[in-house]
């Protein structure tokens, strides 16, 4: 059975847009259900040598963390990096912190630290999360946020509140293309990302995947979650152009077999940015975790080969960039 979701109480944004498509209970990214990455898949790359493997072993790459709180106490708008896909942002006065993971993902260990204690991060309005995989949905970080922000409100994907309805914290779920109730100074909107989710063994695809773009005026910045390439970032591209930060991961995109529908390489990553029309380029989704086969430092590497054609800032973690 074929149906199509949104959440009635939100604004659509574009017109002719049913919801997304729900096909014998799974979202899908496009007309057809989408093929599962089974554990076996997962058992058979652990298995198999890595051809990079000598070079991984000798990459020392490792990211600086920037020992900084003070971020959480100004009032200038900014962007800080706190690893992986977690950021903290500030735009005119509203802040928020996407996909929170302070942590150590079960056996996977964390790389990089925090800037600051997690305790330090108050004064959050909203937590948004792109979907419900681990490394972008933490429920010990969120459980921390929400005992330290008790104001806090998070914008989900469609069908992924149940941990926050038992959890009694406040939340919203969209479809894509849908403007989420926020506070007047900004505009949230939940957007396409080409990605997929599951937490168990009988939940794939049961909730929604997908990016964010937050605007204030003429100020916009593209948070892209998890996502492989595909034609959603000329479509967002043509509904906000010119977006002026976008946020993109360019991490554990090998063996390519088994990422590809998954994640971006750093070239696709460009090219999605190109697609976008996005004026800075500001990478993510690397070397806070290992969870790939390419060497930590290679995403970095070939993303400053192409420094010349593209306007890239690269963050140390802590790091404050002004958005002047």
């Amino acid at each position: 059975m074929t149906e199509h979701k949104i959440n009635p109480k939100l604004e659509i944004i574009k017109e002719g847009w049913e919801g997304n498509r729900i096909i014998d209970g799974e979202f899908t990214n496009g007309s057809t259900k989408d093929k599962q990455i089974m554990p076996l898949d997962i058992l058979k790359w652990k298995l198999s040598k890595n051809p990079q493997q000598e070079e991984k072993k000798e990459d020392n790459f490792r990211l600086n963390v920037v020992q900084n709180s003070d971020f959480t106490n100004s009032d200038e708008d900014m962007i800080v990096w706190l690893g992986h896909a977690t950021f903290f942002i500030r735009l005119n006065g509203v802040t928020f912190i996407t996909d929170p993971v302070f942590y150590n993902l079960g056996f996977i260990k964390r790389l990089a630290g925090l800037p600051c204690k997690v305790s330090d991060l108050q004064n959050i309005d909203y937590i948004l999360l792109s979907h419900g995989h681990r490394d972008h949905f933490d429920k010990k970080s969120v459980k921390e946020l929400f005992k330290n922000n008790t104001r806090a409100e998070a914008l989900l994907p469609l069908q992924l509140g149940q941990f926050f309805t038992k959890n009694q914290f406040p939340f919203q779920e969209a479809a894509w293309y849908q403007k989420y109730k926020t506070d007047k100074q900004i505009e949230v909107f939940f957007m396409p990302a080409k990605h997929w989710n599951r937490r168990g063994l009988t939940d794939f695809n049961k909730t929604l995947w997908g990016s964010f773009v937050i605007r204030v005026g003429d100020k916009s910045i593209f948070f892209a979650g998890d996502t492989s390439y595909g034609k959603h970032f000329k479509e967002i591209g043509k509904v906000f152009p010119h977006l002026d930060y976008c946020l993109m991961p360019i991490g554990a995109y090998k063996p390519e077999y088994l990422m590809k529908e998954s994640h971006l390489s750093p070239t696709e990553a460009l090219q999605a940015f190109k697609d976008l029309g996005g004026k800075t380029f500001i990478p993510m989704h690397y070397a806070t975790f290992d969870l790939a086969n390419e060497p930590l430092g290679e995403p970095v590497r070939i993303i400053k080969r192409e420094r010349q054609n593209f306007n890239i800032r690269f963050l140390d973690i802590g790091e404050e960039l002004l958005l002047n």
